[in-house]
């Protein structure tokens, strides 16, 4: 008799950040679609909130509890190095209860914004090590990849690819990244983010007068390289974000300012107390679904978070991209948007906003390449999915019995 597959997922979730969820939310549909049987629970950042919001069981990512607040007295860097320690035993125990483990997408092989080596990318190669010595088969799915300088952090990131039972990856710069790396990825593929998986409403008709913006923000301080001039990232991508929205409303354009993290909140707070206008409001979205809605209403969106950027382009809605790593120009070349970029790090809102005219001149024609676009990725998170049954999920009919390490 063939038993249910203990499925496991792992990742910051739960945290804040929706993109992630809308990656778990993307998977999870998947193995009810396609694995119904399937018993599921996760080791994440946030477990409350997976339970509440997932249904599902949710243990926590971390034994010690202050693990991303700064450790500065003596008894706290101890807690964190214990923690460190206890983990190593709670992954195992963890992933030796299932049968397949599915990072769900999200960029866990990057360092686009910063990262230090021991927190998520040492838990990740906890994970994958725990999978390779118990038998256990870990699929990163979907998931970014950038070429890491930090060589621990780079490290980390390399064995624990290679530890992994299966890789795909959101882009192809994603793959050649790994194989720079020194990961060998003949047999990886690459398909779209899974969050193009997700249902999706209608955009709304455009009326033939100026409507409204959405502006998807972000608190952006720059990457792993950029610390030393972090501050003065962030000051200039919030100068030119405010003059940006400060013209739209001297025009009489409503501005909807999106988050995609709780942490974003503060910019908000920013643009709201600089531009004093009822034109401009803020959203204050839970899922990938709230921000489709919102996206979906506009006329145009602009936007720097990756998974804003997926919202507005999968419910077709003409998007300029705030780009702040290759990925997000990669998702707009790949979506027909390639001449929308600009740098987030170096905003300057006089060709932002030379770059805003153009999109709404052209929004009819990208609104039908849109259209075509997901048509496309679609089909290929399809194909994503078998590959994924057929490559990790088990197809035995004998009972599951206890692993032993090898």
């Amino acid at each position: 008799m063939r038993t249910a597959p203990r499925v496991g997922v792992f990742g910051l979730l739960g945290s804040g950040n929706l993109g992630n969820d809308g990656s778990l939310e993307a998977v999870l549909g998947y193995l009810r679609a396609e694995h119904p049987d399937a018993v599921v629970d996760a080791l994440c950042g946030g477990p409350e909130a997976v339970t509440e919001k997932f249904g599902i069981p949710a243990t926590r990512l971390h034994w010690y509890r202050g693990e991303y607040r700064t450790a500065s007295r003596a008894n706290a860097i101890a807690a964190k190095g214990l923690g460190k320690l206890v983990d190593v035993f709670r992954t195992a125990a963890w992933v030796r209860r299932h049968d397949v483990v599915i990072v769900p997408g999200m960029g866990v092989l990057e360092a686009t914004l910063p990262l230090r080596p021991w927190g998520f990318p040492y838990s990740l190669f906890l994970l994958c090590a725990s999978g390779r010595l118990l038998r256990t088969r870990v699929a990163l799915v979907s998931v970014g990849a950038a070429e890491i300088g930090d060589r621990p952090t780079r490290a980390l990131v390399r064995w624990s690819a290679r530890l992994a039972a299966y890789r795909s990856y959101r882009d192809t710069q994603s793959r050649d990244a790994m194989r720079a790396m020194g990961v060998d990825t003949a047999r990886d593929e690459v398909y779209p983010d899974l969050a193009f998986s997700l249902p999706a409403p209608r955009a709304s008709t455009p009326t033939g007068t100026p409507g409204p913006v959405c502006l998807g923000v972000m608190d952006f301080h720059g990457g792993n390289d950029d610390r030393a001039r972090a501050e003065e990232i962030h000051r200039r991508y919030l100068d030119g974000t405010i003059r940006f929205v400060r013209t739209l409303v001297e025009e009489g354009r409503p501005v909807r300012l999106l988050t995609g993290d709780q942490c974003d909140a503060s910019v908000v707070a920013a643009i709201l107390d600089a531009v004093d206008s009822p034109l401009v409001t803020a959203a204050e979205p839970t899922s990938l679904a709230d921000l489709m809605n919102e996206t979906a209403a506009a006329d145009t969106v602009v936007a720097v978070r990756y998974h804003n950027l997926i919202c507005a382009l999968k419910t077709g809605t003409p998007v300029l991209a705030l780009c702040y790593a290759a990925k997000s120009d990669a998702l707009m070349e790949r979506m027909g948007l390639g001449a929308y970029c600009h740098p987030a790090r170096e905003v300057d809102a006089d060709r932002l906003l030379e770059q805003f005219r153009d999109l709404e001149k052209q929004a009819a024609k990208l609104r039908q390449t849109l259209t075509e676009r997901n048509r496309a990725a679609a089909e290929q998170l399809a194909d994503q999915f078998a590959a994924l049954t057929a490559s990790v999920f088990p197809t035995t009919d004998h009972p599951h019995t206890p692993r032993k390490a090898r």
